[in-house]
């Protein structure tokens, strides 16, 4: 992608990012990802109803009546984007691919995470660690990610999501809130290290696809290409009997995934290409409060 050409990109999403990170998910983000926990912040006098629990006596006896401590939530969070980064993304059949989606839902994710105060970081993948970007906060930081994410150049094709989450859980210390962005195409068996790394931090997975992955139309002949192992398979779509044998693995994919996501108690959801990932976003945000 030439220069002039990704400037203009990076600015296009940097303008429809923010304006719906402040106007449709600030309050919703801020309470679907909750802080680290409660951090003091100051006393004052008892009230009634207040608990007896959260009494200062030291400042108690120093003024001879009841003072209580008041806390505050501590809203700073560090967010990990898990972005999948291999051949299959760049399929689409509507008005953008999979991995322009993707882009777009993770610098969405990114600026309204940095106007929480968090801190944003980003691994790309694909069957290995493409790249890591340790997380900090600030805009200029965001735009590097937004860059990268819109002209990275993964070294491989294929998926590998089990080694992604084993990498993240053994990289990032500290409890983080995670958006694993995906198509989930992947033959590894990844259910195990979700259920660890959602034990340690708070796993949100977001499945791209697009609606032509679905099922097949029935036109002839149809040369199928699989982007990550370069291999071609012939079908005859004007086959019924074929038509439902696609069908068949496609949904059977899907229960699998869900599956491996309910069994990890991973929170989901599913956008197509041609979708309105926003409302996904509420939906999956209000489902959280």
């Amino acid at each position: 992608m030439e220069t002039t050409e990704l400037l203009k990109k990076v600015r296009h999403i940097e303008i429809r990012a923010r304006g719906l990170s402040q106007n449709i998910f600030a309050g919703q983000y801020h309470s679907a990802f909750k802080g680290r926990g409660m951090a003091f912040s100051e006393v004052r006098e008892y009230q009634y109803g207040d608990d007896l629990r959260d009494i200062d006596w030291n400042v108690t006896a120093r003024y001879n009546r009841p003072y209580v401590k008041i806390f505050e939530e501590e809203r700073e969070l560090t967010v990990m984007l898990l972005i999948d980064v291999s051949n299959s993304l760049t399929f689409g059949t509507s008005t953008m691919t999979k991995r322009d989606m993707v882009a777009e839902i993770a610098a969405t994710l990114a600026f309204s995470a940095i106007q929480n105060n968090d801190k944003i970081g980003v691994i790309f993948f694909s069957d290995e660690i493409e790249k890591f970007i340790p997380p900090k906060k600030g805009r200029k930081h965001i735009l590097f990610i937004i860059r990268e994410i819109l002209s990275f150049e993964p070294k491989s094709k294929g998926t590998d999501i089990d080694m992604a989450l084993r990498y993240m859980t053994n990289a990032i210390k500290k409890r983080c809130t995670a958006f694993l962005l995906s198509d989930f195409v992947d033959q590894s068996d990844y259910k195990q290290a979700l259920r660890i790394a959602n034990r340690k931090h708070d796993i949100v997975a977001i499945q791209v696809y697009d609606k032509m992955s679905t099922r097949l139309l029935p036109v002839g002949l149809m040369k199928l290409h699989d982007p990550e192992t370069g291999e071609d398979v012939w079908m005859d779509t004007s086959s019924k009997n074929v038509r439902d044998c696609y069908s068949k693995w496609w949904n059977d994919r899907q229960t699998e995934m869900y599956n491996a996501f309910r069994q990890s108690k991973v929170d989901n959801v599913s956008v197509s290409t041609d979708d309105d990932y926003v409302k996904s976003l509420l939906q999956l945000f209000q489902q959280r409060k």
